[in-house]
């Protein structure tokens, strides 16, 4: 990967230490640039779109600012329940009722990601995972929130962490798109893009 982006670096649309991190191991040096553009799609948009064209707002927001040796990666998870989208919870009440209602249940994790330079060639895509949840008792909703940060979470919940352990009982689709990006994706795309 290093050898086809040359003198070219990366610039990540991102301040999510879970999506610098999975970047960091896919062995990218990255710049970090995160957009300030305001997270908001049309209101006749589907669901499942929702997390796509966030990611390409985001991406069109930081492309003036991007030099010629520049590649952006730009993302946005959304968690879907019941036809729902739930975000990021706003406090610890949100986020215990998001986890009440997963409880038992199986949500969709989607993931669009933009891969753009200055000039304006892109390559857009998407990943979707399932993730089934165990029945949680109220202890156990309480020891996480009051154990792990939530509130940075869309659908207040981190695979990763503890809940994962003891709650997630199938994934169906890519575990990292979860966490936040999806790398076998990415890696892929972005050799692309470099070798057009």
């Amino acid at each position: 990967m290093n050898a086809l982006l040359g003198n070219r670096r990366v610039v990540l649309g991102s301040q999510s230490p879970r999506r610098i991190q999975l970047l960091g191991e896919l062995g990218l040096h990255i710049t970090v640039r995160p957009s300030e553009v305001e997270e908001v799609y049309p209101e006749g948009l589907s669901i499942e779109e929702v997390a796509p064209f966030l990611s390409r707002l985001k991406a069109d927001s930081l492309r003036p600012s991007l030099s010629d040796e520049e590649i952006l990666i730009t993302a946005d998870t959304v968690v879907l329940l019941e036809g729902e989208l739930l975000g990021k919870p706003t406090d610890l009440d949100h986020a215990r009722d998001f986890l009440h209602r997963l409880s038992g249940k199986t949500n969709t994790v989607i993931t669009g990601y933009t891969i753009m330079d200055a000039h304006g060639k892109i390559i857009a895509g998407q990943a979707v995972s399932k993730i089934k949840f165990a029945p949680l008792e109220e202890s156990e909703i309480e020891y996480y929130i009051r154990r792990c940060e939530v509130l940075d979470k869309a659908g207040a919940y981190g695979v990763q962490d503890w809940i994962g352990l003891i709650a997630v009982e199938d994934i169906q689709g890519s575990y990292n798109n979860i966490i936040g990006l999806p790398t076998a994706l990415i890696y892929r795309d972005l050799k692309a893009f470099l070798s057009k």
